[in-house]
């Protein structure tokens, strides 16, 4: 269950704290103006995220989220930013928002068209370079907190 693997990820994160190096929660206006700014409305699971840690690392892992209020001249790990800049530089979808770099061909973005029972978009992968017609959106995760989940567990 989602709810459940998310609240295991976030107990996990706070019992490893010694390589988590999160910006800190941001706060609803915060929030709001990112959702706006990208056309987007963020899921219960991904709002809690960005409340509770805002944007960071876990160990090795970086998740992206939001850093500060100039969503146009930040860096990683604002998926604001990345995000707006994906959709220009490599026609990144609308209904895209980009959480993970993986340091190779792919990033991962959460799908709002794609939304499961639970009302969380599913984890996909995007290629940039690749055409729209031939991206596959290879489902890495049922929801964001399977996918954060993993991640920490991997680094554990």
């Amino acid at each position: 269950m989602s709810i459940e693997n998310y609240e295991k990820a976030k107990q996990l994160i706070y019992q490893n704290e010694k390589i988590a190096d999160f910006v800190g929660g941001r706060n609803n206006h915060l929030i709001f103006m990112a959702e706006k700014k990208l056309g987007l409305t963020f899921s219960n699971l991904y709002r809690d995220f960005l409340l509770s840690f805002g944007a960071g690392n876990f160990g090795s892992q970086e998740i992206y989220g939001i850093i500060k209020e100039d969503f146009e001249n930040s860096s990683v790990p604002d998926a604001i930013w990345y995000t707006l800049t994906e959709r220009k530089e490599s026609d990144l979808p609308m209904h895209l928002l980009v959480i993970y770099d993986t340091g190779g061909d792919e990033l991962f973005c959460l799908d709002f068209n794609h939304v499961g029972n639970n009302k969380e978009p599913k984890v996909v992968s995007f290629i940039p370079g690749i055409s729209l017609e031939n991206q596959q959106y290879k489902i890495i995760a049922n929801d964001f907190g399977d996918f954060l989940l993993d991640l920490v567990q991997q680094e554990i």
